[in-house]
């Protein structure tokens, strides 16, 4: 009677993976981005929208906005 062979473990798995990947062209990278949930990024965020919308230059940097964002319902 055959054994049955053990399935690789995990870090087996995640090694093969990434060599396809390597071998497909890619390679990885690691960012580090603003963490959105930290109440100090909401209270940043907030601060500079203030100041956009106070600016003398609201309209002139809300069309600049318009012109450049893609809504996707059009």
């Amino acid at each position: 009677m055959a054994s049955a062979s053990k399935p690789a473990p995990s870090r087996v798995k995640v090694r093969e993976h990434r060599e396809r990947l390597r071998r497909q062209g890619l390679r990885p990278i690691q960012i580090w981005v603003p963490d959105v949930r930290a109440p100090s990024f909401r209270s940043e965020a907030h601060r500079q929208s203030l100041a956009v919308a106070a600016s003398a230059h609201a309209s002139e940097d809300q069309a600049f906005i318009d012109a450049v964002s893609d809504r996707g319902d059009e």
